[in-house]
């Protein structure tokens, strides 16, 4: 039931990414494939573009480019089917390990103390894989989950590894070794690196995690430095150092602090000061939080919370890099449901493009301010859901 009502539901979504002209399908999965291919052929990775008109430039460690090796072996058509049934695939997982804890959670029918499963077999045979389905459709119109098949993304595969790193009970891997892997492919999820130090601090648990995380981070980034030496320097001196690589940092689609910033305009010796205290303050108001939530037992709401933590406080963060708010909505079902739906709705329409359009009226005042402010609008609402996750109550106040 679950799988027919996802395959209904995302069959249009896909058919009209698919149907887009070649040269504008699936283009963040191109230049994947032709930072493999450039690696097959010799040549240097950080110097080959995609073909026109998207001319985009492989802006991944180098180590990532090794991993798409892969996607050179087959041909393109193939390589998009294979992607975005992937995509559905780890959507589906990143749903049940984040929601596992609210799909039986349904006003009048009785779950068993603590959450989880329903009481009732039938329930457990029934409801909940409905209810599966239906969450993981609603997951995947959200906007930032919508760009992963649009662009063909890399984010939910990230977003699903660190997930697993952190809420699955008994892995059968070391803890640690996801976000590792995470962290070497795209810098961001260091921030789980982060979160591990500081829960370390005071967890005893936490430290193997971390050192394991850190271990699998350093490998996988020194690791080139031996295959592919160039490529390999090329990246870390150079065009990691060059943020336009990734495309025009003042665009709407960047909501991180620093892309907001950047949108008013002022000039750069003053951005960059507003931008570091910005990311000091909220960097530590949210660790702080997540910490918090780790030592009360709510693991999700920590991931959540760090999982932001990486949108907000990277240089650039596009939109699909909001991938995280399954894991922020799913962390707000279990407590507040209705503020839950609210935040699907508007991570679901495209507030942000409204901006853009505001800005475009011309009205003196009014076209600049209100179109500046709504053009922020994922980015802001990212700051707003940091403040409502560290508000929640903790276990000890709770019994006291």
């Amino acid at each position: 039931m679950s799988l027919l009502i996802i395959v209904v539901a995302a069959w249009p979504l896909v058919a009209y990414w698919l149907g887009n002209p070649e040269d504008q399908r699936l283009v963040d999965l191109d230049v994947y494939r032709t930072g493999g291919w450039a690696l097959l052929q010799g040549l240097p990775v950080y110097d080959v573009i995609t073909p026109a008109p998207q001319l985009l430039p492989f802006t991944y460690p180098p180590v990532a480019a090794m991993l798409a090796v892969p996607l050179a072996l087959i041909s393109w058509e193939t390589v998009q089917w294979v992607w975005i049934v992937a995509i559905m695939l780890t959507l589906g997982v990143t749903v049940w390990y984040a929601f596992r804890d609210s799909l039986g959670r349904v006003p009048g029918i009785p779950v068993r103390s603590g959450g989880g499963s329903p009481q009732s077999p039938w329930m457990s045979a029934v409801f909940v894989p409905i209810m599966f389905g239906v969450v993981t459709v609603a997951c995947l119109y959200l906007m930032p989950i919508r760009d992963q098949i649009r662009f063909g993304q890399v984010d939910l595969f990230l977003v699903a590894l660190c997930l697993l790193d952190c809420v699955v009970r008994r892995p059968w891997w070391p803890r640690g070794i996801l976000i590792g892997i995470a962290t070497a492919v795209k810098l961001t999820p260091g921030v789980f690196l982060i979160y591990l130090a500081i829960t370390a601090w005071r967890d005893p648990t936490q430290r193997k995690p971390f050192f394991t995380a850190a271990g699998t981070t350093a490998v996988l980034t020194l690791l080139p430095f031996i295959v592919i030496p160039s490529d390999a320097t090329d990246f870390w001196f150079s065009a990691l150092l060059d943020s336009e690589r990734l495309g025009a940092n003042t665009a709407t689609t960047n909501q991180s602090i620093r892309g907001m910033l950047l949108r008013l305009y002022w000039p750069d010796t003053l951005t960059t000061i507003l931008w570091l205290a910005a990311v000091a303050f909220i960097g530590w108001y949210g660790f702080r939080a997540a910490y918090r939530a780790h030592r009360d037992g709510d693991t999700l709401t920590a991931v959540a919370l760090t999982g932001l933590m990486a949108v907000l406080l990277s240089p650039v963060a596009w939109i699909h890099h909001l991938a995280w708010m399954i894991v922020v909505i799913a962390a707000l079902a279990i407590r507040r449901p209705l503020l839950a739906a609210g935040v699907w709705a508007y991570y679901v329409l495209p507030i942000p493009w409204w901006g853009a359009y505001i800005k475009l009226w011309e009205i003196p005042v009014l076209s600049p301010t209100l179109g500046k402010i709504v053009q922020n609008a994922f980015g802001l609402g990212a700051i707003a859901l940091v403040w409502v996750l560290a508000q929640r109550k903790s276990g000890r106040s709770a019994k006291a």
